[in-house]
């Protein structure tokens, strides 16, 4: 395909193709002319990978070159290709002084029996809440977690049944980023919904 019709196709204009082509985000395509080239639908599916990674994250151009080499050298494991896509996800915020909450999300990972990398940004995501919370007087204790964790194993279950039959390693990182990125906020609206629900039974009502 014409870089027009890979800009229709994408969604993402022909000035911005370029400037990912010039940047190195996105390889050059087969050299048909002096000023033409052809696209194939690898490069379609990594552009639509690009445009998760800079629009929906948020991510700057250096930091989703940097994930998209890393990608580029594991494409025959699933399981890392998820966890680069995924440890992209990395919190921006200043972090907060949370050595002793540190030592217990250890403590609750191993109680659940959980594989997750040391360096995972969800280790210290989860650490600076514990600690911000006692900060704000919630003494939140990490046992109070586990019932809260094992419906995250329901719902990670649920996640990656989305990723059957999937093959492209591009295709597995973009749906992987897409579908924790954009459906969090939805699922933090089903919370918000339940707990109106269950009010409204406890509280009202005979």
């Amino acid at each position: 395909m014409r870089i027009s019709e890979l800009s229709r196709r994408s969604g993402v204009a022909v000035t911005t193709i370029k400037y990912y082509l010039r940047e190195g985000l996105l390889q050059s395509g087969q050299q048909t002319a002096a000023t033409q080239a052809e696209y194939d639908e690898h490069h379609l599916r990594r552009l639509k990978l690009i445009r998760a990674l800079t629009g929906v994250r948020g991510l700057s151009v250096s930091t989703t070159r940097e994930v998209l080499d890393a990608l580029a050298e594991h494409t025959d494991d699933t399981h890392r290709v998820l966890g680069l896509t995924l440890g992209s996800l990395a919190s921006a915020g200043e972090p907060a002084d949370a050595a002793l909450e540190a030592g217990e999300v250890k403590a609750l990972v191993e109680e659940l029996g959980w594989d997750v990398h040391q360096a995972a940004p969800a280790r210290v995501t989860l650490a600076e809440t514990l600690s911000s919370l006692r900060s704000l007087g919630v003494p939140i204790d990490w046992r109070v977690l586990l019932p809260y964790a094992r419906l995250a194993e329901r719902t990670a279950v649920l996640d990656l049944d989305q990723l059957g039959g999937i093959e492209d390693p591009l295709e597995v990182a973009e749906r992987a980023l897409l579908l924790t990125v954009l459906l969090e906020p939805a699922l933090l609206a089903l919370r918000r919904m339940a707990q109106e629900n269950e009010s409204a039974r406890r509280h009202t009502g005979d």
